[in-house]
């Protein structure tokens, strides 16, 4: 079975938000909020600073705080590829996968339900991309098999120094920044 994941190529991300133009068009997502979002990330000083630009959602966690406390298990592993996914139907909209995230990256839909990036599930299974990779004017967006070793992503891993976002939660993501 696939264990989906996404790197992104830092050196190449321009932050111009397509990505999250494609998803808010391609999921329905309502004004005003949004499942992912670009960050800028600056550190060391004159002479030598550095700016790390990034496009960031729900990582997918292999160890996901947010299935763990749901309730009512609404938040789940999806069977394709270890998506974690949030049932609206089963949701109470009580917000503790919210406060259990450390990247931020869920809300509550006006409809009352958890709501975050489900790497356009219903695309990937029909063999497509999702949406913000399809889109990247950079092509540094990729997404496919972590543990097939000759999959794009992998080679990528293996072949480029990378990280991961707040590694100490313990939460195993499966988004990879190249730097």
């Amino acid at each position: 079975m696939a264990r989906f994941g996404m790197v992104i190529d830092t050196v190449r991300c321009v932050g111009c938000m397509d990505c999250v133009v494609a998803c808010k068009t391609e999921n329905n997502v309502p004004e005003g909020f949004n499942r992912d979002w670009i960050a800028y990330d600056v550190s060391g000083s004159y002479p030598t600073p550095h700016m790390e630009i990034r496009s960031e959602r729900c990582n997918h966690c292999d160890n996901p705080p947010c299935v763990s406390c749901c309730p009512t298990g609404a938040s789940h592993v999806h069977d394709v590829g270890g998506v974690v996914l949030v049932d609206h139907d089963k949701c109470i909209g009580c917000k503790g996968c919210i406060a259990a995230c450390p990247y931020g990256a869920r809300f509550i839909h006006p409809d009352g339900y958890a709501d975050k990036c489900t790497f356009c599930i219903h695309r990937v299974e029909q063999g497509q991309d999702p949406a913000c990779v399809a889109v990247c004017p950079t092509h540094c967006m990729h997404f496919g098999d972590l543990d097939d070793p000759n999959s794009e992503v992998s080679q990528l891993l293996a072949s480029r120094k990378h990280h991961v976002l707040m590694p100490d939660a313990g939460t195993k993501p499966r988004i990879f920044y190249l730097t």
